[in-house]
């Protein structure tokens, strides 16, 4: 699957200057899951994972005041990043096509939160986010932000996530 801008405005209820994710590049499902047909009941996605892309403009709005003279992308927004991103996989439990979905969607707890290297202006960031657990609309996902192949910051997380 692949998402541009707009299919990921159309899909997300966050807008700029709170939307984090440029692409979706891929979706994958859990093994026992390929080739099936969806929709599937979020706990059956367990395991499966999601990867997104975002550019970190200079035009940033946030860069401004952190830090001005020395823009560094603040931690909070990459936690946001991955909470972001992991909301795709959710496209396999609805039955209905991804712009036509409404969602209600909460960041409710993080763990174990590790910024490894500074995020800063013109890199291009990939986001990828792994489902670890299901009870009822809430869900844990492990999530990772690297750039160049490089890991600049890590997460676990507790999100819920419903369709309306």
């Amino acid at each position: 699957m692949l998402m541009n801008t707009k299919q990921v405005m159309a899909f997300l209820p966050h807008r700029d200057p709170f939307l984090f994710i440029d692409s979706v590049t891929s979706v994958e499902l859990p093994e026992e899951l390929k080739g099936l047909k969806k929709p599937f009941k979020a706990n059956q996605l367990v395991g499966g994972k999601t990867f997104c892309r975002f550019e970190v403009r200079p035009e940033t709005k946030v860069l401004e005041g952190h830090f001005p003279g020395h823009p560094i992308l603040p931690g909070v927004v990459q936690v946001e990043m991955m909470a972001q991103a992991s909301a795709f996989l959710m496209i396999y439990a609805i039955d209905v096509p991804p712009e036509e979905a409404k969602l209600d969607v909460a960041l409710l707890g993080v763990e174990k939160a590790k910024f490894r290297k500074p995020v800063l202006p013109g890199m291009m960031l990939e986001i990828s986010t792994v489902l670890t657990k299901v009870r009822g609309p809430m869900t844990t996902y492990d999530a990772q932000i690297h750039c160049n192949g490089e890991l600049m910051s890590e997460s676990s997380f507790l999100a819920s996530l419903r369709i309306l």
